[in-house]
């Protein structure tokens, strides 16, 4: 009887020692012979695994430029403005699709967290129509004739065509060396009949050699520094053979006035022949910016 007792009792503990070593039966534990592979479930977070797509922006209702059925020049870019800082850009591209007729390809360029704006390559074809669906905000507009300044600083003149053929031309006067109005597209803005420039705005005293306040007639902005196509009695001998202008394109005030009606936001201004380049961040010349730099 003891001699079986004591059997009994060696085998129980050789099992209780089998038990605490054997390998475990789980998914993902140790492999176990002859048993089938498992796949791990998808979870978040875990390295490998794809995430579920978003299912609404990561934005609240931007605003939108240009507006519900304007109608705008063929350098005008699509401009969306947030109403909170946007960090995960690829996220809030995913929200935003802009179509257009004829199909016209483009890209985005995030200007700051806060405004994202989209353009073609190249000016848009006249006449495309354009509709924004930012989240839950919807816009169409338009394009018109394609309207296209060019400024040449060669001949000092500049030249105006709407759909590839000449229906303007004017002499101009141009900035003059030290402040010559750098080479680019520009795209015209806001304008004013009559309007009051200031040298103390760009940080140049009135009572300064090279300081002014003067008004001006028929100002049409083509960019947020300051350049305007205005009207300048003072400066009509110098224009179309000499730049006198501190960047502005001087021209007679009827050259002025014609200018001011004829042409719409959102047409461009082609400065070519000049000294310097414009850059693209003034934002009134996106479309001064070299393309891989914008679609980067």
């Amino acid at each position: 009887m003891l001699a079986t007792t004591a059997a009994v009792g060696a085998a129980a503990a050789l099992m209780l020692s089998t038990a605490a070593v054997a390998a475990p039966l789980w998914p993902g534990g140790p492999d176990v012979p002859g048993a089938p592979a498992v796949q791990l479930p998808a979870v978040p977070g875990i390295p490998g695994l794809k995430p579920a797509p978003p299912a609404k922006p990561n934005f609240s209702a931007p605003r939108v430029t240009p507006s519900e059925g304007a109608v705008v020049g063929v350098a005008q870019p699509v401009i969306i403005n947030f109403n909170e800082p946007v960090t995960d850009h690829a996220t809030a591209e995913k929200f935003i699709k802009i179509t257009t007729a004829p199909k016209t390809d483009g890209a985005f360029h995030w200007f700051s967290d806060r405004q994202v704006r989209w353009r073609p390559q190249n000016l848009w074809p006249a006449n495309t129509k354009i509709t924004v669906d930012a989240g839950d905000t919807h816009n169409t507009f338009s394009t018109g004739d394609a309207v296209v300044t060019t400024a040449d600083d060669a001949t000092h003149m500049m030249t105006i065509t709407r759909n590839g053929q000449v229906i303007k031309t004017m002499p101009t006067s141009m900035g003059k060396p030290g402040h010559e109005t750098p080479n680019g597209i520009y795209t015209l803005a806001d304008r004013y009949a009559d309007m009051t420039m200031d040298s103390s705005t760009y940080g140049v005293p009135v009572d300064s050699p090279q300081g002014y306040r003067i008004d001006v007639k028929y100002a049409t902005r083509m960019s947020n520094d300051g350049i305007f196509v205005h009207g300048a009695p003072w400066s009509v001998w110098a224009q179309g053979n000499t730049d006198t202008s501190h960047g502005c394109l001087n021209v007679s005030i009827p050259n002025a006035q014609w200018f001011y009606e004829n042409t719409r936001t959102g047409d461009p201004v082609i400065v070519k022949n000049s000294t310097g380049e414009r850059h693209g961040l003034d934002g009134l010349t996106d479309f001064s910016m070299p393309w891989n730099q914008w679609a980067d």
